[in-house]
């Protein structure tokens, strides 16, 4: 069996460029030789040790973009098409595959979790959750079309108005993705509150208004900002304890709380103010086909630009640099790795 490189999380806060056997196709199944893999908040808690399903020696990465190099089934694909992958893998059997909603699995798994993912030089991939690349769209972007696809099915998710104001609780990839996606679909105000100053600039430049919660009275800016009515839609995207409990503050009377973060702890919420205020809470996971599909139209066509949220595109042999990159949210959004 032949042998790959692969950037491998070994440890806690290690991760290391090794050799492991290049994948073996097993019916329906194409093996990607993979062109850019980003770095997500996902990666970062495997990173840290947190997440319960992965286990080292592991090559992470979801979202990544690559060409095929053989297919082991029938399809309408060929060898040397380009390809951003669906990570998602489904039973086929419960209830929520059988009625068409996938990505929210009994068993759900994703490649870079349970399996080897992008950060390797070639990954084993399900025919079924491939998507090709559109002429004119970088392997480079395409590789985001999986955050993308996120804030599609987020903001689709929500019930965003024509003229809405609303407050994203969280400045990175995935808020700031939510905010283009959401001015796409007629936003009026789009607010976004984070401790980052490299963030909230990148909010500042992308033409949303920027709150520093370190320095100033979110609640406060956001009524004055509303008319003194509040947001019509919060999305909560920091998952941090502080941003669970301010959330409810933040709400209109009747208005939509849209919880994208997944907590590491439960996190307290403050009930009764949904109670007197009649607040709904959404809560999102992953994105149906639809949704990606839509996120690579939106790329392709020019309507959302993600190299606004890309801050690196490093080697395979720099991955170790990346993650450490990550760890500060001063300096980095969303990395790309190179295998």
């Amino acid at each position: 069996m032949s042998s790959m490189r692969a950037g491998l999380y070994v440890s806690e806060k290690k991760v290391v460029v090794g050799e492991v056997d290049k994948p073996l196709l097993k019916q329906g199944e194409a093996l990607i030789k993979v062109s850019y893999a980003g770095i997500c908040g996902t990666d970062m808690m495997i990173y840290f040790g947190r997440h319960p399903r992965a286990k080292a020696p592991l090559a992470m990465g979801h979202e990544f973009a690559g060409v095929i190099e053989d297919i082991n089934g029938d399809c309408s694909f060929a060898i040397g098409d380009r390809v951003v992958i669906e990570p998602t893998l489904s039973c086929g059997t419960c209830e929520a595959c059988t009625s068409g909603q996938y990505h929210v699995c009994k068993t759900l798994k994703l490649i870079g979790i349970d399996h080897h993912g992008g950060f390797a030089e070639y990954a084993a991939v399900p025919l079924r959750r491939l998507h090709q690349i559109p002429e004119g769209l970088s392997a480079a972007h395409a590789s985001l079309a999986e955050p993308l696809a996120v804030a599609v099915h987020t903001v689709r998710r929500s019930d965003l108005k024509v003229g809405d104001n609303l407050v994203i609780l969280g400045g990175g990839p995935i808020g700031l993705l939510i905010g283009l996606v959401a001015k796409q679909a007629g936003a009026n105000q789009v607010i976004v509150s984070d401790i980052s100053p490299y963030r909230l600039n990148k909010a500042k430049e992308l033409g949303f208004i920027a709150l520093d919660a370190k320095e100033e009275n979110v609640n406060e800016k956001v009524a004055a900002l509303t008319d003194r009515v509040g947001a019509d839609i919060v999305f909560e995207v920091a998952g941090s304890p502080a941003t669970a409990r301010q959330m409810t503050d933040l709400i209109k009377i009747q208005g939509q709380i849209v919880v994208v973060s997944v907590f590491k702890q439960p996190p307290v919420v403050d009930l009764a103010a949904m109670h007197f205020k009649e607040i709904s809470l959404t809560t999102t996971r992953c994105y149906s086909r639809g949704d990606f599909e839509k996120a690579i139209r939106l790329m392709a066509n020019g309507i959302i630009d993600v190299s606004q949220v890309i801050s690196h595109q490093l080697s395979l042999e720099q991955i170790a640099e990346g993650f450490e990159l990550m760890e500060n949210p001063d300096v980095s959004l969303k990395i790309l790795i190179q295998p």
